[in-house]
């Protein structure tokens, strides 16, 4: 199943759309189907007038429509699509800057959302405390590798798909769970190419014991020279150090 979608490109749609309320809208509109800005207000805690107003300007960007509805008086709104695009790849300084803006605001809903289900978290059942969370990776990639690694997780994904729309699909104990990908780059660019991993250095030769200088003379009867000695063996238990916080998975939740 494909999902409807629409693709902003004009840096005055793209800060259009760049709000905290005309997300929730159009998140609403597509979760729930049409509605009218009373019913919007009430599920989102907002007066009518305002997001009566935000509803037109969703509308004047292409992200929402008027449909016929019962009640001549105020006619319902739905979304025009279930995804939203924009391209992150343009060179030119303004469209960049608007495609910004508005990833900073999609960035401060999905903290928001995460915050949100923190405060709750211990209310819900073990079963789904086990399998939510949070995780990171740090990975080595090239931008080809990374294209065709989120191409591999959208057709994993594109199987549920059609439960977003249709609820007959969904089987008994689902829920709605949001899930979030986030791709960065951890560093900036390096300057020039990225030197090779070093050698590990080889270990020092031991040296023989001379007259001047005794083997093991402070150590006890049967202990190794001090040159040699190492400490008690790793067991299969014990974690070896990490030598870089960054390229291990956090332990809050599944990867």
């Amino acid at each position: 199943m494909s999902l409807s979608r629409v693709k902003l490109s004009d840096p005055t749609a793209l800060r259009g759309y760049a709000h905290p309320l005309r997300m929730s809208l159009v998140g609403l509109l597509r979760q729930h189907g049409p509605m009218t800005a009373t019913q919007a207000a009430a599920r989102l805690g907002e007066s009518v007038p305002n997001c009566s107003f935000h509803l037109r300007q969703l509308a004047k960007y292409g992200l929402a429509e008027r449909v016929p509805g019962a009640d001549a008086r105020e006619r319902p709104w739905r979304a025009t699509a279930m995804v939203t695009s924009w391209d992150d790849a343009s060179d030119d300084p303004v469209l960049r800057a608007a495609t910004d803006e508005l990833t900073a605001t999609q960035l401060a809903q999905y903290t928001r959302r995460a915050e949100e289900y923190l405060a709750r978290r211990a209310g819900e059942p073990a079963a789904w405390r086990a399998v939510t969370g949070f995780s990171d990776l740090t990975l080595h990639l090239t931008p080809d590798e990374l294209g065709e690694l989120t191409g591999r997780i959208d057709a994993l994904l594109a199987e549920y798909e059609d439960r977003i729309t249709d609820p007959t699909r969904r089987p008994p104990g689902s829920r709605k769970v949001s899930l979030i990908h986030l791709a960065l780059l951890p560093e900036p660019a390096p300057a020039g190419p990225e030197p090779a991993a070093a050698e590990p250095a080889p270990a020092p030769a031991e040296r023989e014991p001379t007259t001047a200088e005794p083997a093991a003379a402070s150590a006890g009867p049967g202990s190794a020279p001090a040159s040699t000695r190492r400490g008690p063996a790793r067991t299969g238990r014990e974690p070896a150090a990490a030598t870089d916080p960054t390229e291990r998975g956090d332990d809050g939740g599944p990867r």
